[in-house]
């Protein structure tokens, strides 16, 4: 008679495929993160150099721009992808390379006042945080987007639930889209961990040995 297979040889399939698919999850959610940022999926709105700004990417871009840390090309580099897709969606049109600081409001940053930045510290470092860790992740997953993502919704919760500072125009108002919600989940399943590994690093506890006095004692 031919030996059934044993439950456990079964499942072994089924339960290696779930773990690959687990151990991919880091990777899966960097990749949806990077596309949400250099797209420029709208998660946010808030006053910045440039005006109204509702993606990290532009936030960080009209910061770049006004302390020329890096050359226009690069920037505009970064935001002419965001460009042809949003351009391609509304207008079925493709914007023109030249004329892609106008359509972002990025052609007078430098003149903008830094007040609003250094009002919105978290917001702009987080950006910061954000649209580099997109890159990095794609790389080597780790928590610079978690780190960015939180400092954004903190200083978001700062102006617009705090009232810091005061904001009284509609317009201006501070608004979270809900795909803040998605940014922030892909944002914490990238973080890669590696519980075995943390449990082989951690230092193993020494073990009490009993003095030879009072092993001397018990034997009296």
């Amino acid at each position: 008679m031919a030996a059934s297979p044993s439950p456990s040889s079964s499942s072994a399939p089924s339960t290696s495929s779930s773990k690959g698919w687990l151990s991919n999850i880091s990777s899966i959610a960097s990749r949806i993160y990077f596309f949400l940022i250099m797209l420029q999926i709208p998660l946010f709105r808030i006053p910045c150099r440039s005006g109204m700004c509702t993606t990290p990417l532009h936030v960080t871009s009209s910061q770049l721009i006004a302390s020329e840390i890096f050359p226009i090309p690069v920037v505009k580099a970064l935001l002419y992808p965001g460009a042809v897709v949003n351009g391609v969606v509304t207008s079925m049109t493709v914007p023109s390379w030249d004329n892609l600081l106008s359509i972002y409001n990025l052609t007078s940053a430098k003149e903008s006042p830094a007040v609003a930045d250094l009002q919105r510290l978290e917001v702009l470092a987080g950006s910061y945080f954000s649209v580099a860790g997109a890159f990095v992740c794609l790389l080597k997953p780790g928590r610079m987007t978690m780190f960015g993502t939180l400092l954004i919704i903190w200083g978001l919760v700062k102006e617009g639930i705090l009232g810091k500072p005061a904001n009284t125009d509609p317009t201006k108002a501070v608004y979270v889209y809900p795909t803040m919600v998605l940014a922030l989940i892909c944002a914490f399943s990238s973080v890669k961990y590696d519980i075995k590994k943390a449990a082989r690093s951690a230092p193993a506890r020494p073990v009490a040995k009993p003095l030879r006095s009072s092993t001397k004692s018990k034997l009296k």
